[in-house]
């Protein structure tokens, strides 16, 4: 009896202990949405939040309920797009997009006001004086934008990030973590003909700083037959859905400002 009488209370508390949680599971468990499952399922799990939302379970709890887009989800890409498309039961294009810095300024090119010796940081630089480069738009160079990327998808070489774009996952991580805001995400294979200066001060003042910037001067819009260039704000800016990619705006421009990749 003495050892029978234990087996027994601790087995009736394993009784009622089982009961309780197979009630509360019945009558607490909150309701699974297996379609948002199968949803979080197709993302690739990067946690960004270049779609717009708290992560890739915000995201799938966003689409579940019909209060986003299948194509938002920048590190998934194409694949990711059309898994969600399948799931969703929608059609939808998704179009690779990329980070683009749009500063051609090089050492040999952009002037420099004064020598920078404190911590080598963009953020930093900039709070000297807007940084020690003439041109307050300019690109500082010290790896912000790089240290922010999560896919390695940025180098410095020769003082300047160069962006891998077969690795970038258009995330915008380097974009929010450019204090000169020079970065911005664009659609890649429209993109190919890109201004490649963020400078919208005038012409004279822009001259004085840098030997490849935009000066506002027309020459590009002028010659785009497609309206697809215009001066805005001292500087040119390319509507991309009216751009073919006919690169005369490139020849024409006398500062070398606009690029073809």
């Amino acid at each position: 009896m003495e050892i029978l009488i234990p087996v027994l209370v601790v087995l009736v508390i394993g009784i009622v202990l089982g009961v309780g949680l197979t009630l509360a599971d019945k009558f607490m468990s909150v309701p699974v949405d297996e379609k948002q499952m199968k949803i979080r399922e197709c993302l690739p799990g990067a946690n960004c939040g270049a779609c717009g939302y708290s992560g890739c379970d915000g995201y799938a709890a966003a689409l579940a309920v019909g209060k986003a887009e299948p194509n938002k989800c920048a590190p998934g890409g194409e694949n990711t797009a059309k898994a969600l498309s399948e799931v969703l039961g929608v059609t939808v294009e998704a179009q690779k997009k990329v980070a683009f810095i749009a500063c051609g300024g090089r050492p040999d090119s952009v002037k420099v006001n004064f020598d920078y010796t404190g911590l080598k940081t963009c953020a930093a630089a900039a709070l000297a004086g807007g940084g020690p480069i003439a041109c307050e738009f300019g690109c500082l160079g010290y790896g912000d934008c790089m240290r922010a990327c999560d896919f390695g998808a940025i180098t410095l070489s020769g003082g300047k990030p160069i962006i891998c774009e077969d690795m970038c996952a258009a995330c915008g991580k380097c974009a929010k973590a450019c204090p000169k805001s020079i970065i911005s995400i664009i659609p890649k294979e429209e993109a190919k003909v890109r201004v490649n200066c963020s400078n919208k001060k005038k012409g004279p003042a822009v001259l004085k700083a840098c030997d490849v910037s935009c000066i506002a001067c027309g020459m590009c819009e002028r010659s785009c037959e497609f309206g697809a260039i215009k001066v805005v704000d001292n500087l040119a800016v390319i509507d991309y859905t009216l751009c073919t990619s006919c690169g005369k705006c490139k020849e024409v421009c006398p500062r070398k400002a606009i690029i073809e990749v």
